[in-house]
């Protein structure tokens, strides 16, 4: 079948999956599972939440070309795109590392992808000052998974009115994620997202405990699986990050038949070439035919019985 934009899929809601508490809606705080993240809604019973888009701003030029390039690719398939790219990675292995265009800088190419493509916007927060200004170009606030547990800058962003994404820190048990997000609502975010990126395994090395994907419904948010840093392994090059590419679709497959309300990619044109998280990254030219085969997934477990 298809959609009035021509797709090949069509997703129903599964009436075996959570639902909203009767008599939510977007003017309740917390209605059940589900988040609006600028004009979308992620939850259950919506199309797929992605967040995709390269690690780093590189350059103007080509964070504008792979934000075009994700546009035409997304834009006849039933996925709610978002559009990411970090102006500065302040946690990277070597001080000598690539981090980014900066945040004056990096927030003027931002506003030109939300405004040339029509698609909203993330980006991290490293500290709380950055809030604010990130605020209002981006209408989802990322919490980097080291910083997860950083009550000030939760709080800064929940501040903002933006919709948050938090991601489980490598470290964390994933109920623990409910303290987390109860930092995040008791200082007025009504919109907030949890993702699971690996937790650490020994040193180098990061494993996915596919169960956390399920337990983090406990926290009554929507649950995002970030595909690509699930296969890092951390100072594995010694001054910077490795990652196994190869795995990237075989988890996000299971995270998709296990039924997550969004996924987190990065891609690039030239992965092997970029300063930042190379070795995890899609190549952009592979990323079509990737999301085919996990709408296939998704489509699928929608209609289970």
């Amino acid at each position: 079948m298809t959609d009035k934009r021509g797709s090949r899929y069509i997703f129903e809601m599964n009436s075996s999956l959570p639902t909203p508490a009767p008599g939510a809606s977007a003017s309740q705080p917390f209605p059940g599972r589900l988040a609006t993240v600028g004009p979308y809604r992620c939850g259950p019973g919506h199309p797929l939440l992605l967040i995709a888009g390269p690690c780093v701003i590189e350059s103007e030029e080509l964070t504008l070309r792979i934000a075009g390039q994700l546009r035409e690719i997304t834009a006849s398939l039933p996925v709610q795109w978002v559009f990411k790219a970090s102006f500065d990675k302040a946690n990277r292995t070597s001080g000598a590392a690539f981090r980014g265009a900066g945040l004056e800088d990096g927030l003027r190419i931002l506003q030109r992808v939300r405004t040339e493509f029509g698609a909203p916007v993330t980006t991290d927060l490293h500290e709380s000052w950055q809030a604010a200004p990130v605020a209002e170009v981006c209408d989802l606030l990322q919490i980097p998974a080291f910083l997860c547990r950083q009550t000030d800058l939760l709080v800064a962003a929940a501040q903002t009115g933006r919709a948050v994404h938090v991601k489980k820190g490598q470290f964390v048990a994933p109920w623990d994620m409910l303290h987390v997000v109860a930092k995040l609502r008791s200082a007025g975010c009504a919109n907030v997202l949890v993702c699971e990126r690996g937790t650490f395994f020994g040193y180098g090395r990061l494993v996915n405990d596919m169960r956390a994907l399920v337990q983090l419904r406990e926290c009554q948010a929507p649950v995002i699986f970030d595909a690509t840093h699930s296969v890092q392994e951390p100072g594995g090059r010694g001054g910077s990050t490795g990652g196994q590419r190869s795995m990237v679709e075989p988890l996000a497959r299971a995270a998709t038949a296990i039924g997550v309300d969004g996924l987190f990619f990065e891609t690039h044109p030239d992965p092997d070439q970029s300063p930042s998280d190379g070795p995890n990254m899609i190549p952009i030219g592979e990323f079509p035919a990737l999301l085919h085969r996990l709408l296939a997934i998704r489509h699928l477990i929608a209609n289970y019985p």
